[in-house]
């Protein structure tokens, strides 16, 4: 009977030891829903109990071994079949022989590497499991538990502001610039913009953050661009030595620090980039790269102390009206 898969089988339950404690975090799913994982960072422990309970108390459960794996891979949506894995961890159980009841097991992986960030994207996801397996002669039984990974960085030491130009020859010139190149994902962008120059009639002005997967290599390289913010700096004609600021609060927004060359299979990369729209429809534009990274929960001021802080250099402007202002409550819903 048993070869048929009619004999014992059973339930195998993965509980993490310090589940009660241990911090989740938000995680998109392939399919777009957003579900809660328990947390890790790299060099922490993952440690738990694998509890094996019998379906048919009284019955025998043979098996070929029980293990349990840590594993981190990146898939590619385009190559389904081949998940490549940088780390995979083993640890053995119990031998192959017979289980005559339910039985728990413990399992320790010390101070593991998790070099990359858990990540869901359009075409590639990069992710975390342990996985439980009861060896058997037909068909295995095993059980995953998803983990979601973040990187963290410390405060970069050389974060230059932006400066950058857009001209048309005497038509348009524009000067715009940033306070820095690299942001925390609850930083605030500020910056000013300054017209020196304008002869062509302007009707809109924004500026989107940009998003950019870069997956293979070579000639089958695959780019896809996701707009995550619009921000609206005008709307309305801007006048020669006209300057206006900018506020663009991070917080309220998807993202995820800067990936590059993710175990040379792909990048993440955001840019800024300036868009004006004049009232023959025309698009002009700007883009620049800008880094992204995820800082540490520690306690820090305000949102709007911070933006403060970070923009008295770029105080005041020359029509108040025409600056279409965000505040930390908007930005966070």
């Amino acid at each position: 009977m048993s070869f048929f898969g009619f004999g014992q089988s059973a339930d195998i339950d993965i509980v993490l030891n310090d589940a009660e404690t241990r911090k989740k975090a938000e995680h998109r799913s392939e399919d777009g829903r957003k579900d809660k994982y328990f947390l890790f960072y790299d060099g922490e422990t993952v440690s738990g109990k694998v509890n094996v309970t019998l379906k048919y108390p009284g019955k025998r459960l043979e098996h070929n071994g029980i293990k349990i794996e840590f594993i981190g891979q990146i898939e590619m949506y385009y190559d389904r079949g081949n998940h490549h894995e940088f780390v995979s961890l083993v640890k053995d159980l119990a031998r192959p022989g017979e289980l005559t009841q339910s039985q728990t097991f413990d399992f320790e992986f010390t101070h593991v590497e998790k070099p990359y960030e858990s990540y869901t994207g359009q075409n590639v996801k990069l992710r975390y499991f342990l996985r439980a397996t009861v060896g058997r002669r037909l068909n295995d039984i095993s059980k995953e538990l998803e983990l979601v990974v973040h990187t963290l960085s410390t405060y970069p030491e050389l974060n230059s502001s932006i400066k950058m130009e857009v001209g048309i020859e005497d038509c348009l010139h524009i000067e715009f610039e940033y306070n820095k190149s690299k942001y925390h994902l609850k930083d605030v962008i500020v910056g000013k913009i300054y017209f020196l120059l304008v002869r062509i009639k302007i009707r809109h002005m924004e500026i989107d953050i940009i998003k950019r997967e870069t997956t293979g290599t070579g000639p089958n390289v695959y780019h896809e661009n996701d707009t995550i913010a619009k921000y609206e700096i005008m709307d309305g004609a801007p006048v020669r030595g006209e300057s206006i600021p900018i506020r663009l609060f991070l917080a309220g927004y998807e993202l995820t620090p800067t990936m590059r060359d993710i175990n040379k299979k792909f990048s993440v990369r955001y840019y800024l980039n300036l868009v004006l729209i004049d009232e023959e429809e025309r698009r002009y534009f700007k883009q620049q790269e800008i880094t992204l990274w995820r800082k540490g929960d520690i306690v820090r001021k305000s949102m709007s102390h911070q933006a403060a802080i970070a923009s008295q250099r770029f105080e005041g402007t020359s029509n108040p009206e025409k600056f279409l202002g965000h505040n930390a409550e908007e930005d966070t819903g």
